[in-house]
């Protein structure tokens, strides 16, 4: 459990890039405050956002109902903790991404992205995951689109983020991609939050993007 100062931070961070209209914490605040839940990208940032609404995210992204329970938990914690049991711990997360063909997309990814197939399933194939270091992408072949692709560019609707630790990362990383002939959906861009990111477009008109710090 990290300290209440750096959750506090988080919950700060969170108001912050609500502010600043950055898309992808529309879906952690949709996913984690059920008021949320019906609500489009550009409506929850359209919406007002405090810093109550920050801390009760941060509160439910840690298990407890609100900002007094995980002030609670903490400090119950930090008394006891040769006692308390550790949490478990999620080691990774997985996208899935609706494709039309599971051998074209695992072309895609390993000729323009740099992945590995790590398995793939059917035959004809109907599940497939690519893998490039620590980044794992699950693929799952789907007769018609699942999601209306106006709107998805719209909203600018991601099918994953993936990172990387430095500036000199993710401009190598895009350089990589353009060399690679990849379509991007953004070109590679400094964003008002302190990162760098571009979003990348697959064949099947997923919207992946890439992201790493500025400096």
């Amino acid at each position: 459990m990290p300290s209440l100062e750096n959750l506090r931070k988080q919950a700060k961070l969170i108001l912050r890039w609500h502010r600043d209209r950055y898309y992808p914490v529309a879906a952690e605040i949709r996913s984690g405050l059920p008021r949320f839940g019906q609500m489009t990208d550009s409506e929850i940032l359209s919406q007002g956002f405090k810093l109550g609404d920050a801390q009760e995210l941060v509160a439910r992204l840690h298990g407890f109902e609100s900002w007094q329970a995980l002030k609670t938990g903490v400090n119950t914690m930090s008394d006891h903790a040769d006692t308390i049991s550790t949490k478990p711990v999620i080691a990774a997360a997985e996208p899935q991404l609706f494709v039309a063909d599971i051998k074209a997309s695992c072309d895609f990814f390993t000729g323009r992205l740099g992945f590995a197939v790590a398995f793939s399933h059917g035959e004809p194939p109907f599940y497939a995951q690519v893998k490039r270091d620590g980044a794992r992408l699950n693929l799952r072949c789907v007769e018609r689109p699942v999601i209306d692709p106006v709107l998805r560019d719209r909203e600018e609707w991601l099918s994953a983020a993936l990172t990387v630790a430095t500036a000199e990362e993710i401009k190598a990383l895009f350089l990589e991609f353009q060399a690679a002939g990849v379509v991007f959906f953004q070109t590679l861009k400094r964003q008002p939050w302190g990162a760098k990111n571009f979003i990348v477009r697959d064949p099947d008109g997923n919207l992946l993007l890439f992201a790493g710090p500025a400096e």
